[in-house]
């Protein structure tokens, strides 16, 4: 079970919502924290792809390398960032439907360590607090 998840209705196609996500240069713009986000292996984003990611989090600038884990072109595309033990999978599906496209979101923390094991639901809380609304300013950028 997802340890959060959202979902927006985004009046755009299918695939022009997916490509906007899966580029992830675009993440800074629907992700506050995130600062800049840098493709790191050559060719077409699919499966096996890197990412560095940038973000501000209390003052501190922390990078973090994201891949992608699963690539279904316009239904599907899965991510994984391993920070410090700390394990964030994010899981976007997309639906096409009469009003544009379903994106729904679920996230999955796993954390490493007895410190870490112990204050899980905290940093659920954190992540969800900084990440949770990502598809609510996608909808905003978009359907501008």
């Amino acid at each position: 079970m997802a340890d959060f998840r959202s979902s927006a209705i985004i009046d755009k196609p299918v695939h022009e919502v997916f490509q906007y996500v899966a580029s992830m240069e675009h993440m800074p713009e629907i992700m506050p924290n995130v600062v800049k986000v840098e493709k790191l292996t050559e060719g077409d984003i699919g499966k096996g792809t890197l990412f560095k990611e940038t973000r501000q989090v209390r003052g501190t600038t922390i990078s973090a390398d994201i891949e992608v884990l699963e690539f279904e072109q316009d239904k599907l595309f899965k991510t994984s960032t391993d920070s410090n033990g700390l394990i964030t999978e994010y899981v976007y599906t997309f639906h096409e439907i009469a009003e544009g496209t379903q994106v729904e979101l679920d996230a999955f923390i796993k954390t490493a360590g007895l410190r870490m094991k112990l204050t899980k639901g905290l940093i659920v809380k954190m992540i969800k607090r900084e990440d949770g609304f990502q598809l609510e300013y996608l909808k905003e950028v978009l359907e501008k």
